[in-house]
């Protein structure tokens, strides 16, 4: 545990994100990070499958953290890759009764937009990006985080802003 805090905090990221990225809402439409992030709050942007074992196990810690901090200081943001099989992504956020906003598009182009993004090579989900209440990127994370360490770098992190 102590390790993924101390990683979560080193990737804190110095880049811009790439806003113009072309992300979809599952309503028709295009939509921007830049419509969600720089509103107030922290963005915790979750890229999940429908079938990865990791992002369905631990769907329900994340609608928590979304419903105890959406009214103060920070919300969730779900990036599907599966653009190729809506349905399949639907099926995931009915399953696991997600409130929070998703966003849809294909693995290949959540590949390069995530490297635009982060100037880093993709991993694999979930992976997770964390925005400050500017909307500044400050750090990114591949593997399962548990909403504690979110918690903590949040707390840790919000008098710089």
């Amino acid at each position: 545990m102590l390790r993924t805090l101390l990683l979560l905090c080193a990737l804190t990221l110095p880049l811009a994100p790439v806003l113009g990225e072309p992300l979809r809402e599952f309503n028709p439409g295009p939509a921007a990070l830049d419509e969600f992030i720089g509103k107030g709050q922290w963005v915790i942007v979750k890229i999940w499958a429908s079938d990865c074992e990791i992002c369905n196990r631990e769907a329900h810690q994340y609608v928590d953290f979304h419903e105890f901090h959406k009214d103060t200081d920070g919300v969730m943001l779900g990036i599907s890759l599966d653009g190729q099989d809506r349905a399949a992504a639907l099926d995931f956020i009915e399953r696991h009764e997600i409130p929070y906003p998703n966003l849809i598009t294909d693995y290949a182009t959540g590949m390069e937009w995530y490297t635009g993004v982060t100037g880093r090579q993709w991993i694999g989900t979930p992976t997770f990006l964390v925005y400050d209440p500017a909307g500044t990127l400050r750090a990114q994370q591949v593997g399962a985080v548990p909403t504690q360490l979110i918690e903590q770098f949040i707390a840790s992190n919000s008098n710089t802003n």
